[in-house]
């Protein structure tokens, strides 16, 4: 007798089971041929590296704008005059820069015009140092008739630094020298080589500089001057007509690495970052974030609100950057809808 029927028989008690996995396989299969939708590329710059745009870097690593749909090319601009300037001639689709620069160019004959939708920075992050520690409770006054290393005029660290002397009584014009002719590439050899009294500087370079010895922090200048936003993600109008989509991923992933970078252990955050930083040991990294984490310097929401823009344009005027005729609508510089809408 042929074997035939017995296969069969055998073949037919399995039936179930292979045409089970044979499904299975089909929905795996059908599921792979499905096309992954591309990210869309964005091109980006920030104003400058520091551990003051830990949630952006945050967004970058943990792949929160991957998620959103975005895959992101990132420059360092080095000055918000620079990155305004890639925003103006398109060579950069998005930046990090002060929403001071936006302020000037909608001001100017540029016919493009750049559009503030989302806030990284409450306020300042620059930290006053001084060459030798401070004994007792520090007193600006000790600034008077000093060279004091601040950053290009009409700039934000420029502006709140002079906003945060006034408050303590002290004419920046007229009581202390501001330096401002020093490029944020060749401010940290500037001051290593003796050059000023005092300094303002950003988190890595003060805690590297207190860590060697070479300066010492005596105060927060963001502190000092209360949240005002810093900086600000900017496109132009032209790119946010063309891709509301693209903004409104964008704000969500910000809005996200905002919320996380609240209440996530230091040491967690570090490690996350760690790859933008690599002069910096992880347990230095910590102790930055520590520091600006205390000092609040991290919006919890992507909003750009009209009392910030309305004081920055005070600040900017008492530092004589900015006519009073000249002040802007909150509206022709600052879009909300994506930061309103954002997840």
């Amino acid at each position: 007798m042929s074997l035939f029927p017995r296969r069969s028989s055998g073949l037919a008690r399995l039936a179930p089971a292979l045409a089970l996995a044979a499904g299975l396989l089909g929905l795996a299969g059908g599921a792979a041929a499905q096309p992954a939708k591309p990210l869309v590329k964005v091109r980006y710059e920030e104003v400058i590296r520091s551990v003051l745009y830990v949630p952006m870097y945050v967004a970058l690593n943990q792949g929160y704008f991957k998620d959103a749909g975005l895959d992101v090319g990132m420059k360092t601009s080095q000055g918000t005059d620079k990155g305004m300037a890639a925003l103006l001639s398109g060579s950069a689709d998005i930046v990090l820069i002060g929403p001071e620069a936006s302020i000037y160019v909608a001001n100017s004959e540029s016919p493009t015009k750049p559009k503030i939708f989302a806030g990284l920075t409450a306020t300042d992050g620059f930290l006053l140092m001084s060459r030798k520690p401070v004994t007792g409770k520090f007193d600006w006054n000790q600034l008077r008739g000093k060279s004091v290393m601040a950053f290009r005029p009409g700039s934000n660290p420029d502006v709140f630094l002079e906003a945060a002397l006034r408050k303590h009584g002290l004419d920046p014009k007229k009581d202390l020298k501001l330096v401002n002719n020093i490029g944020p590439a060749a401010r940290t050899g500037a001051w290593l080589a003796g050059q000023n009294d005092y300094a303002i500087f950003l988190e890595p370079e003060a805690g590297t500089l207190e860590k060697d010895g070479n300066g010492h922090v005596l105060a927060s200048i963001g502190s000092e001057v209360g949240p005002v936003d810093y900086t600000v993600f900017t496109t132009t109008d032209a790119f946010m007509q063309k891709n509301p989509e693209v903004l409104q991923a964008w704000t969500n992933a910000v809005a996200r690495a905002q919320k996380y970078v609240q209440s996530a252990p230091a040491a967690d955050l570090a490690k996350q970052v760690a790859e933008y930083f690599p002069g910096m040991s992880q347990p230095e990294l910590a102790k930055a974030i520590e520091r600006y984490r205390g000092y609040k310097l991290w919006k919890t929401s992507p909003l750009v609100e009209k009392a910030a823009v309305e004081q920055l344009q005070d600040m900017l005027a008492a530092s004589g950057v900015l006519e009073s005729a000249k002040r802007v609508k909150y509206e022709q510089v600052v879009v909300t809808d994506f930061a309103a809408k954002a997840k």
